[in-house]
């Protein structure tokens, strides 16, 4: 996911987005701790996703707090 791409999403698009890679995130921790997970680059890349989609939401956040 391309930080373009969670630009263009409403707040409830992104709290949705981010709940989904969560679950993910969980999902392949435990798949990982019995040995089960195929594509451990793939946990990278979902941190690295919740994390874009956190910053961006405090961009947003902080963008509307100093128009207030």
């Amino acid at each position: 996911m391309k930080a373009s791409e969670v630009r263009d999403m409403s707040p409830d698009q992104l709290e949705d987005e981010l709940v989904k890679l969560k679950k993910e995130q969980f999902n392949l921790r435990f798949q990982r701790a019995s040995g089960q997970l195929e594509n451990t680059a793939r946990m990278r890349q979902v941190r690295r996703d919740i994390a874009r989609i956190q910053t961006i939401d405090s961009q947003r956040r902080g963008a509307q707090a100093s128009k207030a």
